[in-house]
């Protein structure tokens, strides 16, 4: 076998890389070598110098330049808490102006901590970083290292203190204001003139106690500077509001009604001297950028608006008709009216524009609600085109003062309009019953006692609505009899029907209401006809007719219980020498009523009405002066009651 021998030679260049090499890395262990051994070297220094002064602080370490070298932590803190009394001794300054607080660290709620202070400085050249040890340790040896206390500040008696202070620094921002008073040189009128405005100023806690943090910090007396915001009033100068007040001043301020027509209530005038108080200046709105103008109080000036608008408001009020029977048309007798209703925001807002401008007047601000029917109204287009009922009752033998309430009542719903689903109250459209409304003094049923009263005969209408309606087969959902049988409502154009007891309803409106529901797709028309001579009044209805008839029953007079004995009572306000009846007999009974309304041959609905009259006794007064009122009782047969 063949062996071939191959012979590799260094080139020159080869072998200079290779030395080159070895002389590096030998260079480079000698380094190695060289930087290990120095941190050895400084290692071991660093711990023989922390062996030689464990447990205690280092050279040259101080707290707020109080020194704790050598010293072991314990030692240090009671050192520190000797020496560093900046809490107890230190002086804090506050000024405002030409006032200063004068108060110490403490009272601010700073407290030292020289526990923490002290392991603090012994940590100084003790922590995990080789470098860092052995250059605070030689800065500590050689020029000193002094340490800013550790101290706590409790920042709730700090606020509470500063909060203190608030209050003898604070005050409000005031604008200026008017001053109204009576002129002093006896010219008469009101002289004006303008309290001046003040500056706001608000103490910034907040900030102020930053600040405080910041002077604790430097472990020193010094002066906190108090943070003051100041808010400057909008208007320094209201020269020119002043004016305009002292101009308006000068005569009354005028409320007008909006196309007044005649017999609507004002103008209504606000005298100065009525005016001046409820004068302001208040900020003008943002867009002016006019600071403060003249305004007016709201609070002041609202118990006359309500005022006005109890004169002002009223409902919307349909027309009146009258129906022609010979032609088949409605004739409108008094026309419709717009409801109104004040509107108290936005009157007091006019009445604040014309103030700020200077001007002496303003015209009311109303919310109007037209009428569902004008006078223009049609009987087609409100389905009254004929006479669907009619009822007639009769009041012979009463006195002057019944008939004029009987008249006066009735005329409040001729020609009213009853619309299609309403349920209609007789109380709400009969309104005031008063003296001053037309009503008389007669005789009304109050508290068990027939007495005289204002609006005595106001039932005869109420009654003779309740039969129109009852007998044209109208719904009625609310009805209340009188406590007793009264003569008047079973009288008929012949004479008396008992038949009639227990149709009779009263009304003592809000108490007791008499109501009744239009349950046809059409209007109805109400006519009411007082006739003096027959003394009668006639309630007439017109709609359309839907043909719906009424079958009606009475059980006639029930469990009748007789009247009680009469009573003769004295009464000292009846007048010298009067003996008079003031109540009369009735038998009290039960009646039920029972009504079957139809649709042609069907039974629409069916009602009961069920009364319970009461007996009730005559009673007879008589005054001062009257010797022997039994006999005066039997002469005129009146109340007397058999021995």
């Amino acid at each position: 076998m063949n062996t071939t021998r191959r012979t590799f030679r260094t080139t020159p260049a080869r072998r200079h890389e290779h030395e080159t090499g070895v002389i590096l890395a030998q260079f480079g262990v000698s380094l190695l070598g060289g930087v290990t051994l120095f941190l050895a070297v400084l290692l071991a220094l660093s711990l023989g110098y922390r062996a030689l002064y464990a447990g205690r602080i280092f050279p040259g370490v101080s707290v707020a330049g109080v020194s704790v070298a050598g010293m072991r932590t314990d030692e240090a803190a009671i050192t520190l808490s000797t020496r560093l009394g900046y809490p107890y001794s230190g002086k804090i300054v506050f000024r405002d102006g030409d006032k200063t607080w004068l108060t110490t660290p403490a009272q601010l709620g700073l407290n030292l901590d020289s526990s923490a202070s002290a392991q603090a400085a012994f940590e100084v050249g003790r922590n995990n970083n080789l470098f860092s040890n052995i250059n605070q340790q030689f800065n500590a040896a050689n020029i000193g290292i002094n340490l800013s206390p550790i101290s706590r500040l409790d920042q709730r008696i700090a606020q509470t203190y500063l909060q203190n202070l608030a209050q003898a620094i604070d005050q409000p921002v005031r604008e200026a204001s008017l001053m109204v008073v009576p002129r002093q040189d006896g010219g008469g009128g009101l002289e004006v003139s303008a309290a001046p405005g003040q500056i706001g100023r608000v103490l910034n806690v907040d900030a102020t106690l930053v600040l405080l943090g910041a002077q604790f910090q430097a472990f020193r007396d010094g002066e906190v500077r108090l943070v003051i915001q100041e808010q400057a009033p909008q208007s320094p100068d209201v020269t020119r509001q002043v004016e305009q007040a002292r101009a308006l001043l000068t005569a009354p301020f005028a409320l007008t009604l909006p196309d007044a027509q005649a017999g609507d209530p004002g103008p209504w005038l606000i005298a100065p001297e009525e005016l001046a108080p409820m004068l302001r200046l208040e900020k003008s709105p943002a867009e002016t950028g006019a600071g403060l103008q003249l305004g007016l109080d709201p609070a002041q000036i609202a118990p006359q608006l309500r005022e006005i608008s109890r004169q002002v408001n009223r409902h919307a009020e349909n027309a009146r008709f009258t129906f022609n029977d010979a032609s088949g048309q409605i004739e409108p007798i008094q026309a419709s009216k717009v409801g109104r209703a004040l509107n108290l925001d936005t009157t007091l807002e006019a009445m604040q524009n014309a103030i700020a401008q200077g001007q002496a007047s303003a015209a009311l601000q109303l919310t109007l609600t037209q009428p569902q029917v004008s006078d223009t109204a049609s009987g087609a287009e409100l389905g009254v085109v004929q006479n669907i009922g009619a009822y007639t009752s009769y009041f012979r033998g009463s006195s002057a003062a019944r008939m004029n309430n009987i008249a006066t009542a009735a005329a409040r719903f001729d020609g009213l309009l009853v619309a299609p689903g309403e349920t209609f109250s007789m109380g709400q459209a009969l309104g005031d019953i008063s003296l001053d409304s037309g009503f008389s003094e007669a005789l009304i049923i109050y508290g068990g006692r027939t007495i005289k009263g204002v609006g005595g005969g106001v039932c005869q209408v109420s009654t003779t609505l309740f039969r129109a309606v009852f007998f044209a087969g109208f719904p009625i959902p609310q009805r209340y009899a009188h406590a007793y049988r009264v003569s008047y409502y079973e009288q008929t154009a012949a004479g008396i029907d008992p038949n009639l007891a227990g149709l009779d309803a009263t009304v003592y409106f809000p108490l007791v209401d008499f109501q009744f529901t239009n349950d046809t797709p059409y209007w109805l028309l109400m006519e009411t006809s007082y006739n003096a001579k027959n003394q009668s009044l006639t309630w007439s209805l017109y709609s359309t007719s839907d043909g719906r008839s009424v079958q009606w029953q009475t059980t006639g007079l029930q469990n009748v219980t007789p009247a009680p004995p009469p009573d003769i009572q004295f009464n000292a306000d009846a007048g010298e020498g009067v003996f008079h009846q003031v109540d009369w007999p009735a038998d009290g009974a039960d009646i039920t009523v029972e009504r079957t309304v139809m649709k042609g041959d069907k039974i629409y609905f069916k009602d009961k009405y069920v009364t319970n009259y009461q007996p009730w006794r005559a009673v007879c007064e008589y005054g001062p002066g009257v010797d022997d009122p039994q006999k005066i009782a039997k002469r005129k047969n009146l109340c007397w009651v058999k021995q």
